[in-house]
Parts: C-alpha cells; sequence; structure tokens
C-alpha cells in the first residue's frame, strides 16, 4: 500500500516502454517513478547485476574457508578454539564493517560506499592466500570482514532502490534475489574445491585452501572494472539529499526515464516534511514508534536463520565428513548437490513467488521445515546404516531447502524493506551487525560443541527456528508490497495508519 500525496506532488507516469518527459517537484516523485519501474533497455538492470555481485562475493568469502578447516588446522597445530578463532574472525570484522557501514551508506551515498568496499575484498584474498600463521590469517579474514559489513548495506539499497514496487521483479523479488546469489557463490567455492582437489597432487593438498581464499581477489577485481561504467547513485537517494537535478540525470542515464526539475521544485519540497537526514542518531529511531516492531522482527529472524545457517551450512562438510564417515570426494560432492539441489532451488523459488505470496507466509513455512529437519537429525544421531545416511542426507536437505525459500531470503526483505530511504542503510547495518554477532558466536561454538555433543548439537541449534516463529506469529509485518519510501515524506499519523492496512 502507497501513502498518498497531494495530486499537485505527483510526477506525470512514466511507461516501462516509451515514457513522456516527467517533470519532478520533490524527492516523493521521484521514488514514484523508481516504483513504476524502469524503462526498457536501462541499465538498472545491469546496476542490479553489480550490486548482487558484491553479495555473491559476501557469500563466496565467508563459505570459502569451508573445507579447509582441517588443513589450517593441522598447518598450524590449531586447538578447537583457534579454529573457532579463524572461522569467526571474518563476522568479528563483519559486525564493525556493517555498523560502520551501514552509516555510511546513509551519509556519503550508496555510489561512494560501493566504490570502496571492493578494494577490502582484494586486499583481504591476497593476504589470505599468503598467510604465514594463524594470526595473519586471522588478520586478514578480519579485514575481509570489513568489507563484507559494509557491502551489504549498500547491495540492498541498491537492489531496493532500483527496482519497482510491485509486479515481477518488485523490490521484494530482487532483494530475494540475494538469497540465490549467495548459494550460487557458495557452490562456485565448492566446484573449485573438486576442481583444484582434482588437479593438485596428493603432496599439494594442504595448498587447497590457499587457493580458494586467494582467488576471491578475482570476482572482486573484475567488478571494479566494470562498476564505473554502469554503477549510479541511487535517485531516491539523490533526491532525498535536495539534488533533484543529479536525480533526474540517474533517472535517465541509468533508469531509462527522462526527466526534468519542474519550476516549481522548490515550493513543492516545501510544502513536504524534510527527509530525514543521517545521523548516528537514526539508530535510535529503529527502536521508536512504527519501526520498533519491525525492527524486533527483523532482528529476532536474522540472529535465527544466521545462527542455524552458519551452524548446519557452513559446517556441512565437517557434518557429512565427521558424522556421515565420507571421504573427502564424496563431501565435496555431497555438499555441492545438497547446496545445488535445495538451498539454491529454494532461493528461486522464493525470488518467483514473493510478488504473490508475499515474505510473510514463505517465512513461517521454511521455520517449520528448519525446525523438523534438526529435531530429525538429534533424534537420528550418528548414521549407523544406508537407509539412516539417506535419512540424515534428506534432513539437510530439507533443512537449506527451508533456509532457501524462508528465512534465508526473507530476512533481508524484511531488513530492507522495513525502513524508507533515509533509515535503509542504517536498518540494515543494523541488522547485520547483530546478524554477524550471531554467526561469530555460531561459528566459534559449532566446533567446540560438535566435538563435545556429536549429533546432539542440533538439539540446540533447533531453538533458532523456533523463536523465528515464535517471533513472527507475534509480529505479523509484511514488507512486499508496501510502499516504505514514502514514509520520508508522511506525517507520523499518515504512517502508523498506511502500515496498519497495509
Amino acid at each position: 500500500m502507497s501513502i498518498p500525496f497531494a495530486p499537485e506532488l505527483q510526477a506525470a507516469p512514466a511507461q516501462s516502454t516509451a515514457p513522456a518527459r516527467a517533470l519532478i517537484r520533490s524527492a516523493a516523485d521521484v521514488s514514484q517513478l523508481v516504483n513504476q519501474g524502469a524503462a526498457a533497455g536501462s541499465d538498472a538492470r545491469i546496476v542490479v547485476a553489480i550490486a548482487l555481485g558484491g553479495v555473491f562475493l559476501d557469500a563466496y568469502d565467508l563459505g570459502a574457508l569451508a573445507f579447509g578447516v582441517k588443513d589450517i588446522a593441522r598447518e598450524f597445530s590449531l586447538t578447537p578454539a583457534g579454529i573457532g578463532f579463524v572461522a569467526s574472525a571474518i563476522t568479528f570484522g563483519a559486525i564493525v564493517g556493517a555498523c560502520l557501514g551501514g552509516f555510511l551508506t546513509d551519509r556519503i551515498g550508496r555510489y561512494r560506499v560501493f566504490m570502496a568496499d571492493m578494494f577490502f575484498f582484494v586486499i583481504a584474498a591476497l593476504a589470505c592466500a599468503f598467510a604465514p600463521n594463524a594470526w595473519v590469517l586471522g588478520g586478514a579474514r578480519f579485514v575481509m570482514g570489513l568489507g563484507v559489513g559494509i557491502d551489504l548495506p549498500v547491495a540492498m539499497a541498491f537492489l531496493a532502490e532500483f527496482s519497482r514496487l510491485r509486479g515481477r521483479g518488485n523490490k521484494a523479488a530482487r532483494v530475494a534475489m540475494w538469497c540465490p546469489v549467495w548459494y550460487a557463490a557458495i557452490s562456485v567455492s565448492y566446484l573449485l574445491v573438486l576442481a583444484f582437489y582434482a588437479m593438485l597432487p596428493a603432496s599439494h593438498q594442504p595448498l587447497l585452501w590457499r587457493l580458494i581464499l586467494g582467488f576471491g581477489a578475482v570476482p572482486a577485481l573484475v567488478i571494479i572494472a566494470i562498476r564505473s561504467r554502469y554503477i549510479s547513485e541511487s535517485p531516491v537517494w539523490a533526491a532525498n539529499q535536495g539534488d533533484l537535478a543529479g536525480a533526474a540525470k540517474i533517472l535517465k542515464r541509468s533508469y531509462g526515464i527522462d526527466a526534468a526539475v519542474a519550476p516549481d521544485a522548490s515550493r513543492a519540497t516545501a510544502a513536504q516534511r524534510a527527509p530525514r537526514r543521517a545521523s548516528w542518531a537514526n539508530y535510535g529511531t529503529l527502536l521508536r514508534g512504527v519501526y520498533l516492531k519491525r525492527t524486533v522482527l527483523a532482528t529476532v529472524l536474522a540472529v535465527a536463520s544466521s545462527f542455524a545457517y552458519n551452524a548446519v551450512a557452513f559446517g556441512l562438510p565437517v557434518i557429512i565428513s565427521s558424522f556421515l564417515a565420507q571421504s573427502m570426494l564424496t563431501t565435496i560432492l555431497a555438499s555441492l548437490v545438497l547446496n545445488l539441489a535445495f538451498a539454491f532451488v529454494g532461493g528461486l523459488i522464493a525470488v518467483r513467488t514473493v510478488p504473490k505470496t508475499g515474505a510473510w507466509k514463505p517465512t513461517v513455512l521454511g521455520y517449520m521445515f528448519q525446525l523438523a529437519a534438526l529435531v530429525g537429525l538429534a533424534m537420528v544421531g550418528k548414521p549407523a546404516g544406508g537407509v539412516q545416511v539417506a535419512l540424515a542426507v534428506a534432513l539437510l536437505g530439507a533443512f537449506l531447502l527451508g533456509q532457501g525459500f524462508g528465512p534465508g531470503s526473507h530476512t533481508m526483505t524484511f531488513a530492507s524493506l522495513s525502513y524508507p530511504t533515509s533509515l535503509r542503510g542504517v536498518g540494515v547495518g543494523f541488522n547485520q551487525t547483530l546478524m554477524r554477532a550471531s554467526s561469530t558466536v555460531s561459528l566459534f561454538l559449532f566446533p567446540v560443541l560438535a566435538a563435545a555433543l556429536g549429533t546432539r548439537v542440533f538439539w540446540i541449534i533447533a531453538a533458532a527456528p523456533l523463536c523465528g516463529l515464535i517471533a513472527l506469529l507475534a509480529i505479523r509485518w509484511e514488507p512486499s508490497g508496501y510502499d516504505v519510501d514514502a514514509e520520508d515524506f508522511a506525517t507520523d499519523a499518515t504512517i502508523a495508519t498506511a502500515a496498519m492496512r497495509h
């Protein structure tokens, strides 16, 4: 549902094929033009693809270490606590990066932040590849985490602010695309492991983890090479800063809409409430008024999803090789198939269905899948025969499928589309800060708990989807299809009324 504005502040309707020149009088007009969709042949989809390239890199770097844990532990003589330090260093960096990146995304703009954060990935990936000890490796992974944390708020802002409000390819669908892209990156890391594993002689197998981590510099360099050609500032953000002329240029260049600033724009802008300016105090705004319940829901979903997913998905090679007692080659192939057949497919289902179903219902269903799968894995324990092995693998697949079409896709939908443009950076940054804290805990604790409890650790992990279900049933907020960007220009009473109707 859109928050209504006075008719004189509306831009002339822009068609998605051959729009007439649109006159913009305010930031609200720019937002409405974006909501109607880009013109055919525009660069909007390329901008979205580049933003998703950043997400791909985030996922690759976070998941690339999964198969190298045992080799790293052996090479550097690490204890379980040492393994936890190396594995969780990237999420410590992501915690700091998300908090800082969320603020900077709103303060200096989406374009500048995205331009800068790719260099973190290049430097850190090369440092990881040549790390002489665990301290250097952990430090490089921390720097890499800074890049990951900074990148997610700006990537989500691009996805939300270069997409239409409703219909196929809407904001919710574009944001949900981060999920299959994420799983594609994980699968690419598995394929690279498989390729390097096949090519390297047995005597050089300990180098496998260095090659995988170092390869992360390649996609970052590709993004750096092409970003200046297509990436532009968000037109909605530019308009919110008072730069209507700049927003009009962006609409024409990247969105294919011929827009111009109306002669009476200054008078129309003055009649509206001024957009909220970027400030550290905006983090406090997330915990007041209509945003409090949205923030609580988005935070609980993010924490629950990341805790369970990190423990299971990033521990997947350990689960398969240790619990199911399989060889290294079988472990790689099984992990690859499970991610592609369940998590990736689930993410694609989410992208296709969210314009019709919304985000709330599939997230509930996804958590139900996960809860049932984790309870089943805990009850099966360490499989004793072929039937139990098949059942355990099927339960892992069910968990990943539920993650793909449910919380894996839509935790970011709740985080990105619960806040207007002026709060989106800090909203996603706050969400990612707490989510990365949960990831840090799960990545650090999983090796320790798995060593102490074996498959009984699944009972502990099962508490995460249960908490997510409780939060969803308590707060029935649906972000898909709601014009949240309009809240930057509406009164508090109008916002509350529109949100209740939606």
